[in-house]
């Protein structure tokens, strides 16, 4: 399948969107303070383990389409090269 280069454009700045934004969540998350992230003792709660579960996952996919739009993009200029 070809990528067009408008979509491959989108899919490696999506990839990097997500990157940004919830390396900044995760960030965030570590330096709570405000006790949902940590209970009193400094251990953490559910709230902690779902979101940095949804961080990860978000990382995986931002990366997976990221890669496809940097692949989309490195083969739309072996293909104007060649052309």
């Amino acid at each position: 399948m070809k990528l067009s280069r408008p979509v491959s454009w989108f899919l490696l700045a999506f990839g990097v969107w997500s990157w940004c934004i919830w390396f900044t969540f995760v960030k965030n998350l570590w330096k709570d303070s405000s006790g949902l992230a940590f209970n009193d003792s400094g251990d953490p709660t559910t709230y902690f383990w779902v979101h940095l579960t949804l961080a990860i996952t978000s990382f995986l996919l931002g990366t997976g389409i990221g890669l496809l739009g940097f692949r989309g993009l490195r083969a739309l200029r072996r293909q104007d090269a060649s052309a």
